[in-house]
């Protein structure tokens, strides 16, 4: 990932999978689903795709065979289609997941929420996981780069951030780091990302909340935005990726970038 230029990275989120409570049967349809949204993405000029099991609620801590396998089968026809670099998130901490599924369909880099230390969420204490992901990559060996949560969204936090930061990058060996706000779509405080920034001896990415409005203000402390919600239709979601939204803000990044 190239983050001398501040990458936008598009947010595919998945209709719930086989396997999750509210899958309605059509694996065809949210592949179909998938595809246009990375498709109207690329079209756009964002730098990279992003995919997420989004629709699969209530997420379990560790997902089960039958969502990697979909998952896999809806992350390949992206990557056949689709010609830019490409993430997996896997919710709601299935690092292992997530790295086994890009390293199957050669994507780019992966989302782990807590790689290090402990997250109190709504799917009950969630540990870090970064020696076995550690294991998996040294047994898998590849250029898939680790995007590491610190105080993930959805959750509560004991441990100080600073202190966070610098575990998850010298001790979990994460490659960049990712700040949210406290829920999806919510924007991130300012101040705790310029300190992130300050702190942090590996890239800083945006993890939610980033708008057409607010971007100039982050693009200050920020090596890279995760946008899902801005850029779907009515900035809704639950919608489908809107063209327009999406090209407005790629317009805005390159005012930026110069």
């Amino acid at each position: 990932m190239d983050f001398e230029r501040k990458p936008l990275i598009g947010m595919v989120h998945l209709r719930p999978l086989p396997g999750s409570y509210l899958y309605d049967g059509d694996l065809d349809g949210v592949i179909e689903a998938a595809l246009r949204d990375a498709k109207t993405i690329e079209k756009a000029g964002f730098d990279a795709v992003m995919v997420e099991n989004f629709g699969d609620v209530p997420f379990p801590k560790y997902v089960d065979k039958t969502t990697v396998a979909s998952f896999a089968a809806v992350a390949k026809a992206i990557r056949d289609e689709v010609s830019l670099p490409l993430g997996i998130n896997v919710l709601r901490n299935d690092g292992i997941a997530a790295y086994s599924i890009a390293y199957a369909v050669k994507a780019d880099f992966i989302r782990v929420n807590v790689l290090s230390g402990v997250a109190y969420t709504d799917q009950g204490v969630i540990e870090g996981i970064a020696h076995e992901l550690a294991r998996l990559r040294k047994l898998l060996p590849s250029k898939i780069q680790v995007f590491a949560d610190v105080h993930v969204k959805h959750a509560v936090h004991f441990f100080d951030f600073e202190d966070a930061i610098r575990d998850t990058v010298e001790r979990g060996l994460a490659d960049a780091v990712v700040v949210s706000g406290k829920a999806t779509g919510k924007p991130v405080d300012v101040e705790r990302l310029a300190l992130a920034k300050k702190v942090s001896p590996v890239p800083v990415i945006v993890g939610s909340g980033t708008t057409y409005d607010n971007i100039p203000e982050l693009w200050r402390h920020a090596d890279g935005f995760i946008v899902g919600t801005w850029i779907k239709r009515d900035g809704k979601v639950e919608n489908e990726v809107s063209l327009e939204r999406a090209e407005r803000l790629v317009y805005l990044a390159k005012n930026l970038r110069h």
